[in-house]
């Protein structure tokens, strides 16, 4: 590397923070200069959805780094400023305000943006959906005892927002179109756990039911249901995914397949940019193809690959994905990538939820969960991991610890 090259990176979210960082802590001495559209220094976003709902205050919040640590790397931080294209013949990001700056290596971490519903009355006030801390300070500020709260979504971000919604005493609805709550992440045991834990609350959760009009005069009053149902509103909140954020890479002519393509190093088709984050569909060697992840462990480990690469070592990332979600007093972690769960092998009590639960292919764990048991998710990512066979009857004896059954299966193997 010279001390002469300029490293840019654009998208001043968890990624991008942590990049800035790693440039530094891997050798890179020439200029880095970060480019955000937010007024705010990199965050944590784990907390938008629950913590930072619960309480009215920003006690929180948390910065990934203060200025002062930017200052002390001799980071340039470039806040509320939009990349609006790539010149990549000339290696230029050219902002809104006209300006242009020049990159030797480019990269972009501008995760993704909420899918939002087209639908009449979309326009409306108090229609709001949660990715930025200004996103979730107007969440919040509708939170309280009596609000009429409706939730459009019964994924992690539905179901967070609607446990803190319900915490801070406002009646909550939920309207998710598919039959079961998170059911593209998990079997339908569990997600009947999540129903009853819900309904539990006081939650009224409207399965198979999807928005057709939101009504009102400048703010949401009413929202009508595709089943013809009515429920009075005074907030609503869309949490029905994000897509991700390609357009200045499709600018550069980047390859772009459900986001920007990169291989286990980062790398995308072109030799200078480099991606990491939620808007990646990154190359898994240990799953040996392409994935998409929306998680804070993808965004924190491919930033440092990305960082790795771009100052000259490869290190292929090669995590096992992992992703967890906080509601009312039940806290839920998954590992692997499993698309469909037909061998569910349960230990402990999943009514009481209190349990682990592996998905188990020819003897070989290829995904975990646990209900309120994070030392079992520690020990099951191991597991997975190693890819040595397990006894089904074994793992589900709540007798014997993980630990030992992972001692086990290293010592037939040597």
């Amino acid at each position: 590397m010279s001390k002469e090259e300029h490293f840019v990176v654009i998208g001043a979210g968890h990624a991008g923070g942590v990049a800035v960082q790693s440039l530094r802590n891997f050798g890179h001495e020439g200029r880095i200069t970060l480019i955000g559209e937010e007024a705010t220094l990199p965050y944590e976003r784990p907390p938008l959805s629950k913590d930072l709902l619960h309480s009215p205050n920003d006690s929180e919040f948390q910065l990934i780094r203060d200025a002062v640590y930017y200052n002390d790397l001799n980071i340039d931080i470039l806040l509320k400023k939009t990349a609006v294209s790539i010149d990549a013949d000339a290696q230029l990001v050219v902002l809104n305000n006209g300006e242009s700056i020049h990159y030797d290596k480019l990269l972009l971490t501008t995760g993704g943006r909420p899918q939002t519903l087209d639908l009449p009355g979309s326009e409306l006030k108090n229609i709001f959906t949660l990715r930025t801390i200004e996103d979730s300070r107007a969440v919040e500020s509708k939170l309280h005892k009596g609000a009429r709260i409706l939730i459009v979504g019964g994924g992690f971000i539905g179901l967070e927002v609607a446990a803190s919604a319900r915490m801070r005493g406002a009646e909550v609805v939920i309207l998710e179109a598919n039959s079961r709550l998170m059911g593209r992440t998990l079997p339908a045991e569990v997600s009947d756990v999540f129903l009853k834990l819900h309904t539990d609350n006081h939650i009224s959760v409207r399965l198979n039911q999807s928005v057709k009009e939101f009504l009102g005069k400048n703010e949401v009053q009413e929202v009508t249901t595709n089943s013809g149902e009515k429920f009075e509103a005074d907030a609503v909140i869309v949490g029905i995914g994000i897509l991700p954020e390609t357009d200045l890479a499709e600018s550069a002519k980047i390859k772009i397949d459900n986001g920007i393509v990169v291989d286990e190093f980062a790398r995308t088709s072109n030799p200078f940019i480099f991606a990491a984050g939620d808007n990646t569909n990154h190359f898994n060697p240990m799953l040996e193809r392409h994935i998409r992840l929306e998680a804070w462990l993808n965004a924190q480990e491919q930033a440092l690959a990305a960082a790795r690469t771009m100052c000259n070592e490869l290190k292929a990332y090669n995590k096992l994905p992992w992703m967890w979600t906080d509601q009312f007093d039940v806290n839920l972690q998954i590992a692997g990538f499993t698309e469909k769960w037909d061998n569910l092998v349960i230990r402990g009590d999943i009514t009481g939820r209190d349990c682990t639960a592996f998905q188990v292919e020819g003897g070989i764990i290829k995904s975990a969960l646990s209900i309120n048991r994070p030392r079992d998710m520690r020990v099951a990512r191991r597991m997975i991991s190693a890819q040595l066979p397990f006894s089904e009857p074994d793992l589900k004896d709540d007798n014997i610890s993980l630990r030992d059954l992972l001692k086990r299966a290293k010592s037939r193997k040597d």
